[in-house]
Formats: C-alpha cells, structure tokens, sequence
C-alpha cells in the first residue's frame, strides 16, 4: 500500500493479522502468552466508572474490552482514545520519578490501540500507541508514534509467514560486494559472525547457519512490541517493531525501527537525541547519544556510538567505542576506539584492541579500483593520523601505521611493527617488535587497560586480553623465521655466496648464525619481502634487536604461564609439568570474535554444524564455552613448547639448566619491562617542548603531576616486585625432579 485510503473505522484495531495466517486461532495468541497477567487477574469496567472517564474526555470505540485490576483510579486517566482490547494494570495516586523527571501515574492525552499496561504505568502525550506490551514502573512521555506491525521481526534477519525473500535482512560484513554476508539475530556475537562470514566457502556451513538462524524465530506473525520493566522514553519521534529490554532509557531519538534493544537492572541501555537506529540490534549497557545513525547492525555488550557516527552494515564487538566517524561493511571484533569526526573504516575485519586515529582512511573504492577488496587486522592494529591504505591489505598483531599515504596493497607478517613509508627515500620501512623497543608503557598497560574496560555483567563473548598469547606469539614465532632468512639472504649476498636456487632452510641456517654475532648482523642492511605489493624495496629496521626481542617475548610469556599453573597445582615437580605438556605444538589459532581457538577445534565446530549435531546458536555458544574452559591449559602448553622451540638445536627437552637459564632470563625481562615503561613515560615528561607551555616546575606538577605518581608506573613496579618474588620462590620451593 503506497496510497492513503478509507477504511471502516474499526479497521483500526481490527484485523491486526489477517486471517489466512491465524489458522483459525485468535489474534491474541502470542500476545496472551507474551503478557504478564495481574495476580487477581483483569476486570470489566463499572458504570460508574466508564462515566467518570467519559467526563475526563475519554473516549472508547467499546468500554467492554477495556479491561482494568482492582486497583484503578478514574481521575488519573484523562483526555484520552482507546481502540480494541486495553488491558491496563494498576494506577494509583502516585509519582514516578526518573532523574529529574517526575510524573504522575496515569493516563493523559494518548491514544491507545489494544495494548497491555502494566502496573503503576505514566503514559502522557504518547500520540498513536499501537499492539505493545508495556511493563511495570514505565514512563512513556511526549512520544509521537509507537507502534508494532503483525509481521514485526525486531531487527532479527528472518521473514514472516508470506512475506517475499527481498524483504529479509542482511548485513554483509568484510566485503562491499556482498560475498560475506550474515542474518543478524539476537543474541549474536562476533565469533558467530566470523564464522559465517570467513568461511563463506563452505556452502554446507553457509546453508545449516542460515536454517539455524531462521528456525530460532517464530515465523508466525502477531508478535507484540514489549517494552520492559522500568523502561523510560520521553521526547521521542517513532519507535516502530521496536523491543526494549527493561530498564532502557530512550530520551530525544528521532527512530527506532525494526530493532531490539537489550537491557536489564544490572546493564542498562541508553539511547539519546537525535539517534536514528533501523534494522537492527543493540547489546545490554550500550550507550547510543548525539545523532548517531545506525542501520544493519548488530551491537555488543557495553558498547558506545556518539557524536554523529554512522554504522551500517557493520558488527561492533563488547566493549567498543565509536563516534564521529563512518563505519561501513565492518566486522570490529571487541575493544576497538574510534573516536575522531573524520575517520573513516570500509570493508574491514579489525580483530580488536584496535584504534583509528584522525584522519585515517582505510578502504573502499574511493582508493581501489574495485568494490570487493578487504582489509585483515589482527589484535591491535593502530593506524595513525592521517594515514590511507588500500584493499586488499592484511597486518599482523599489534600494527601501528606511521602518518602516511600508503600507496600499494599490504601484507604485514611481523607482529609489534612500526611501518612507514618513506616517500623520500621512496622505500616501506618496517621496524619489528617496535612496542617493545620503544613504547613499552602501552604494550605494556594493554591488557590490563582492556581488562579494566570489561565492564560486563553477562560475559557470552569470550576474550583473551593477554597481548602474548598464542596467536601473537605464532605470529611471533614466524616473524623469527623469516628475520632469519631474510638476514641470511642479506649476509650471503654481501659474501657472494647467494645462489637462488637456495630454500628458506638454508637462508634461515645461515642467518640464524648472522643474528648471534651482534656486530656482523648490525654491519648488514636487510629488506623483507612479499609485505607490498610493488617492486620498491622494503627495508627492515633493527633487525637485530628486533629478532632478539621477540625472543624475549616467548620467554616471557612462556614463563608467565608456567608461573601461574605452578602457583595453581603445589607441589608439582617442573619434570611432571613437563611431561604433562609434552605434544607437538598447535600452531594455527583462531581469533574467533575475541577468543583465541585451536585449528583442529574450529573444524570439529563447523563439522557439527553441517553434521546437525549442533543445531541452535545455544548449543554453538556453549561449545565456545566448553573449548574456553580448557583454553587454559592448552595457552601454557603452547607457551612451554614455544619456549622449546626457541631453544630448538641446543637442547629438545626442558633440561635443568635451561630451566633455571629461563627463569632468570623472565626475571631480567621483567626488570627491562619496569624500565622502559617508566622510560617510555618519562620522555614526555622530559620534552623540551611539552614544559615549554608550563611558566615553572611547580605548575607543570600541578597540571600533569609527578612521574613516580603516574598509577600504571607504580602498577608495574609492584608487579615487578611480585613476578621476582614468584620466581624466587619457584627456584626455592618447586622440585626439577
């Protein structure tokens, strides 16, 4: 219907679903299950009642189906028309107050379509309220139309009894051509969107996922919009198909269609002026203010879109911040910060405790020939101001991009790195294990920083927060190897000793023995290779250092973990940890939506699925949650059969030596760490620069205070103290043998 027409008057609350999808069952079918009855039930109206509310201007197509509880005062109910059956909860002489809101229970000014109220209810000016059920304790002020259609799907991705496919909607996530796409539903997480979107080859998986996601959702029509308990919506334009969990707070939004809104007492969610959200759904405790336009989408838990950001298309992991920004055909796993008016992120998978800063452009057509380019970036990419790259790039863990226009396609290998393209030397740079050398303080205040920000209740994503897990460290581990070959070539050419009919074996054996020798392997200029996609060269910075560093980093991760599980089982000797962790070493890890998952788990997830012996998105998050449970001990087999590897040609077996070599090497790790970050910290408090804007010493103090006093500095000087402890005691107490 694209026209207005005339109908009967009592076609407005008539024929809410049409016959020929009831099968002879009453229009209220779901809504009589969907409704909290009072506990003495509802009642018919008195005379003497319906002719006090006639006199407060009310009116009624028929008094008979407007039901009330015992508890019901005439004189707060004025000046409003009810259609169909209203079925209205206690209202008593009484305030509700919210903030500084305070409003008397009741009913003023509304029109009301076959809906159900709930006890001690405030609905003023609310101009067309239309099949909803509304909760206890709610305040509904100043609203222009709120209204549920017999078809309503509430942002789920499925289609009603009779409806076409066209109308079905989808989100096409990492790719603007649409081969990726997924069915939003609620209660998805991001690990279910990676796993459909990723393995769109898998026609089998693509198929079951989407049966899946269908049959969770009743296809029959009549559902009721529900707002839940203690909800308050003031100042509001439309709310169409809209679900509102209990506790929301909805001030000021100019549209909510086709949308869940969680929310609960514990994590409540609030959305305010301007907002426009369509086709959509939002986790519990977001916050959503300022204009902020969002469509296809699906929210995390504890997430914030602000200040005029655009969503669409996109999934945004637990625990993310977005504002000013455009995000389009977006799959952001958790804790990414987006926080700047003129970024911009297209056709993306960022893997999380990421960061866009100003002016970044990243993707699109608008710097590719093509629309079906992607971007690939794993934990904690960070591009800096300014900086643009083109589809299709993919960058290893904790990638930071220096200022630039990067004019090729990437494929950053080497996990920690600075990159930088040097227009005057018209080369890529690429320093490794740059966080570690040079900024310590934020590598190392990054997992505590994430884990602070957790502020959910309700944990169904699971997240590893560590930043030396095992993917970082596989990452690690094959950045070695290729430092090593790359070395090696750059050694045995300088001999004229490369033959190119050489393998990475023997490049890596050559360059492995370049890289002990600190003065021959600083004496070579090294350039990687296969990280861009041009025939300049790629120059790699401080090959040495960073080789050794990253060395460091499995040490220390290993012991860390080795550390905690001896803290957990007393008594166990280091020969019987190690012969427990005996295997061969996992060395593909999944990020899947934030937790870390083993190859050969992922297969058995998606064999299930196809196999239909997982057949719910209940029963899939629960094997997330079994897997979980024993991430624990497979991340410290990883990390001890990391730690054999690096020690790999000296020894293939935990010897008592390399075991009390390891732990003192942890210990001066752990002193280097305490260093640097306070290092790291105290070269902005030493710039010339930045105390040229302070008249004194006693003012920069008062403004930014002292070093010593910066909370994460004195944070890693204790744990310093604590992990030189642990070891000590761990020399002294726990048996070899």
């Amino acid at each position: 219907m694209d026209k207005v027409t005339i109908l009967s008057y009592d076609q407005i609350y008539k024929n809410f679903i049409d016959e020929k999808y009831l099968n002879g069952e009453s229009e209220f079918r779901f809504r009589d299950k969907q409704v909290k009855k009072p506990e003495n039930g509802w009642r018919h109206l008195r005379s003497d009642e319906v002719e006090r509310l006639v006199k407060n201007s009310n009116t009624a197509a028929n008094w008979d189906e407007i039901l009330v509880t015992d508890e019901f005062d005439t004189r707060l109910v004025k000046n409003n028309r009810f259609f169909g059956l209203v079925r209205i909860g206690r209202i008593k002489y009484e305030m509700l107050q919210y903030h500084d809101l305070k409003v008397p229970v009741g009913i003023t000014d509304s029109s009301i379509i076959s809906c159900d109220i709930g006890d001690d209810v405030a609905i003023h000016d609310v101009h067309y309220l239309a099949h909803y059920i509304i909760g206890d304790r709610c305040i509904l002020f100043n609203i222009h139309e709120m209204t549920t259609t017999d078809h309503s799907k509430f942002g789920n991705g499925v289609i009603k009894e009779g409806e076409d496919e066209e109308v079905r909607v989808w989100i096409e996530l990492m790719n603007e051509a649409g081969g990726r796409k997924v069915l939003p539903f609620d209660g998805m997480i991001t690990a279910d969107a990676y796993l459909w979107a990723k393995y769109a080859d898998d026609e089998r998986l693509q198929k079951r996922l989407f049966d899946i996601t269908q049959a969770g959702i009743d296809k029959r029509r009549g559902y009721y919009g529900t707002i839940g308990e203690s909800v308050v919506i003031k100042n509001s334009w439309i709310l169409k198909d809209a679900k509102v969990g209990p506790c929301a707070y909805i001030k000021g939004a100019n549209k909510l269609k086709n949308v869940t809104i969680n929310s609960s007492e514990e994590e409540p969610t609030q959305i305010g002026e301007g907002v426009i959200l369509v086709n959509g759904i939002t986790g519990y405790g977001c916050r959503i203010f300022y204009s902020v336009v969002a469509t296809r989408f699906v929210l995390g838990d504890n997430c914030n879109l602000k200040y005029g950001a655009r969503l669409i298309y996109s999934v945004l992991g637990d625990n993310s911040t977005i504002s000013c920004c455009e995000v389009l055909n977006n799959l952001i796993f958790p804790s990414h910060e987006q926080h700047h008016n003129n970024s911009f992120l297209i056709s993306a998978c960022v893997m999380g405790q990421s960061n866009m800063a100003a002016g970044a452009t990243l993707g699109s057509n608008h710097n590719s020939r093509a629309t079906d380019g992607e971007i690939v970036a794993n934990r904690g990419f960070w591009p800096g101001l300014c900086v643009s790259i083109k589809h299709s790039s993919k960058f290893a863990s904790f990638t930071l991009l220096s200022k630039a226009d990067y004019p090729y396609e990437l494929n950053i290998r080497l996990p920690f790195t600075l990159v930088n393209n040097n227009a005057s030397t018209n080369e890529l740079e690429i320093m490794p294990a740059f966080w570690w050398m040079y900024n310590m303080y934020a590598i190392a205040r990054n997992s505590s920083k994430y884990q602070k920000r957790d502020i959910r209740k309700r944990k169904i994503q699971n997240i590893e927060f560590e930043t030396f897990a095992p993917d970082t460290m596989e990452e690690t581990i094959e950045a070695r190897k290729l430092l090593e070959a790359w070395t090696g070539k750059a050694y045995l050419i300088r001999e004229n000793k490369f033959d190119a009919s050489m393998d990475i074996k023997e490049l890596r054996q050559a360059g492995k023995k370049v890289l002990k020798d600190k003065e021959l392997a600083k004496s070579l200029t090294v350039f990687g290779e296969g990280m861009e996609n041009s025939k300049r060269k790629v120059r790699i910075l401080k090959h040495y250092e960073a080789y050794h560093a990253y060395g460091d980093m499995i040490t220390y991760y290993a012991v860390k973990n080795i550390i905690r599980y001896l803290e957990d089982n007393p008594g166990t000797t280091v020969m019987e940890m190690c012969h427990e962790l005996e295997s061969v070493r996992q060395r593909e890890w999944i990020n899947l939506g934030g937790q870390l998952i083993n190859g050969d788990d992922l297969e058995n997830i998606i064999s299930d699925i196809d196999n239909e012996r997982l057949n719910t998105w209940d029963e899939i998050h629960h094997r997330y949650d079994e897997i979980w449970k024993r991430y624990p001990m497979e991340k410290l087999r990883h990390a001890y059969l990391s730690l054999l590897f690096l020690h790999k040609g000296e020894t293939e077996t935990m010897t008592k030596e390399l075991w009390f070599n390891t732990l003192d090497k942890a210990a001066e790790i752990q002193k280097y760490i305490s260093d640097q970050v306070f290092i790291s910290r105290k070269k902005d408090y030493d710039n010339p620069y930045r105390n040229a804007t302070f008249r004194n010493e006693a003012e920069k103090t008062a403004v930014i205070g002292k070093i010593d006093e910066v909370s994460f500095v004195k944070q890693i000087r204790k744990e310093t103290e604590e992990f030189l402890d642990k070891i000590n005691n761990i020399k002294n107490t726990v048996s070899f043998n």
